[in-house]
């Protein structure tokens, strides 16, 4: 990096330590203050905070590399987001409001029982640490100690300090409001390298892109047939209401944005204005490995990257079209987002542990001083031990194996209780034990499988499609296992279930004028999304 480019990321992070200091002075001090954000955060801090969250270094590194060498496929990563945020306004925020749920163990424990709470909670701290976090800062500190030349630990260990600093003190709060500067860090960056590299073709922006499809016209194409290894389109669909699902509606990292809305309104619209920014996302991650796909196989400047180098795509674009000042914007909102996705994790992380173990089950008795305390020190915990254990992902088959496999294993018993809990009266205490205990189980022995096939075996396997057989076990089991036992009192779960009449209540949209529909909005957000896959389908 040159003096500008460690300037910029110097003050660019200390902007956001500011912000989310900042935050924390005037936020509240009680438990709803610091794990809820006292209801009050509007719907564009929801909006930016829901996409820097979902955002981070092994998504970028993988997206670009990714999109390098198996063309826009890869982009449905990015893009195919309007089929779970719809369920997302339709099914979930008007429950959750309705019933004023502070968590999704709070849900699970309401709609089924103790014990299925229980389980997500001890299931998903454990997985927000070593599935989420881990693989998260090991990439961030990988990437970043490549593009800069600093050594890992001290990349790893600042990452770690300055989130701690506003993380730990402020709470959710703290959180969303540095999201939402992140967020604007990471796409405004993003966006401008992407123009920037598109000027190096012949032609420039004018004509660059054109030059790219015309050169390979079969690599600009959303859809991929079912037997893709990387992105078969028919894998999105499927984990639509699987993986995607789970991320977007019942993961509490992403769900306790919605949680702290000040209305019902701020965090439907939070998740439409998600969408709209979700449109550039592509521009920050896909695009820029189209470029140096065409930089390199069509121009020949430089020597193709090998099916072991796609991760060297990153730090290659940044270097080679990153004027001086801009690598130092790109950084920073890549360092951003690394640190947006921890400090969203070691939140929730300790949101779970404080509000449905250690004041349900630990001290029952507790005030809310005692809680944030517990709260704090499961923050600090958990960013400590995140990371002692990064260095050990280099030993686990690479960040997106180990991600994408972790994750997409882990969600779908959750998903299929609080779909069926939602869905489907019938669905008793007996049916969400089922899944949720015996979900995980099936879900774990579905993985050992799943990664026996493909690493031993050498099976093409997509793992979507694993995750999603082992989902359909598990539906199946929950309805059996429902139906062997009483159906549940139907007037204490009735605020959980699902009415057709929740969407004449959405279509009223609290009274607000025409222009501030949801419907309206969702609307053009529908339309521009149908006309991308349109276009490039």
């Amino acid at each position: 990096m040159s003096t500008i480019d460690a300037i910029i990321v110097a003050v660019s992070i200390g902007i956001v330590v500011v912000v989310g200091l900042l935050a924390a002075r005037k936020q509240d001090k009680s438990a709803k203050g610091y794990f809820l954000a006292s209801g009050r955060m509007p719907w564009w801090i929801i909006g930016s905070a829901f996409v820097s969250t979902s955002v981070s270094s092994e998504q970028i590194v993988g997206t670009v590399g990714m999109a390098y060498q198996h063309g826009m496929g890869i982009a449905n990563a990015e893009w195919f987001s309007l089929p779970a945020y719809t369920l997302v306004i339709l099914l979930f925020i008007p429950i959750y409001f309705r019933t004023q749920v502070t968590t999704v163990p709070d849900l699970l424990q309401r709609r089924f029982g103790p014990l299925c709470a229980d389980v997500y909670s001890w299931v998903m701290m454990v997985a927000y640490v070593f599935v989420f976090m881990v693989p998260v800062l090991y990439g961030g500190t990988l990437a970043f100690k490549e593009l800069t030349g600093w050594p890992f630990q001290a990349v790893l260990w600042a990452t770690v300090v300055l989130v701690g600093l506003y993380t730990v003190k402020g709470g959710l709060a703290s959180v969303m409001w540095t999201d939402a500067a992140q967020c604007l860090m990471l796409v405004g960056g993003g966006v401008l390298l992407f123009f920037f590299a598109l000027n190096e073709l012949p032609g420039g922006i004018a004509e660059g892109w054109s030059a790219m499809v015309d050169a390979n016209p079969q690599r600009f194409h959303l859809y991929l047939p079912p037997d893709d290894p990387y992105a078969p389109f028919l894998g999105l669909l499927l984990a639509t209401v699987g993986l995607g699902l789970f991320y977007q509606a019942t993961n509490q990292v992403m769900i306790q944005r919605v949680l702290g809305a000040r209305s019902r309104w701020d965090g439907m619209m939070g998740i439409i204005f998600a969408g709209f920014i979700n449109f550039l996302r592509p521009l920050v991650t896909c695009f820029l490995g189209f470029i140096v796909y065409h930089w390199v196989h069509e121009l020949n400047h430089h020597e193709p990257f090998g099916a072991k180098e796609i991760d060297k795509v990153f730090p290659f674009a940044l270097q080679q079209f990153g004027p001086s000042g801009l690598r130092g914007i790109i950084l920073a909102g890549f360092l951003a987002a690394v640190m947006s996705t921890i400090s969203a994790l070691a939140n929730s992380t300790a949101t779970i542990l404080s509000l449905d173990v250690y004041k349900k089950v630990l001290r029952p008795d507790a005030d809310d001083r005692e809680v944030v305390k517990a709260g704090k020190m499961a923050s600090i915990f958990a960013l400590f031990i995140a990371g002692a254990a990064a260095p050990a992902v280099q030993y686990m088959g690479g960040i997106f194996q180990y991600f994408q496999t972790g994750v997409a294993f882990l969600s779908v018993p959750f998903i299929s209780v609080i779909l069926l809990g939602i869905l489907w009266p019938r669905a008793n205490y007996q049916g969400g034990l089922f899944g949720t205990v015996g979900g995980v189980a099936i879900a774990g022995s579905a993985m050992g499988i799943h990664l026996y096939l493909v690493n031993v075996e050498g099976k093409s396997i997509y793992w979507v499609y694993s995750a999603f057989v082992a989902q359909v076990i598990i539906v199946i089991g929950i309805i059996l296992v429902s139906l062997r036992y009483p159906p549940p009192d139907r007037e204490k779960i009735a605020p959980f279930i699902w009415r057709p009449s929740i969407l004449r209540e959405i279509q009223v949209s609290e009274g607000r004028p025409w222009y501030q529909r949801v419907t309206l909005w969702f609307g053009i957000y529908a339309a521009i999304w149908f006309t991308i896959y349109i276009t490039w389908w």
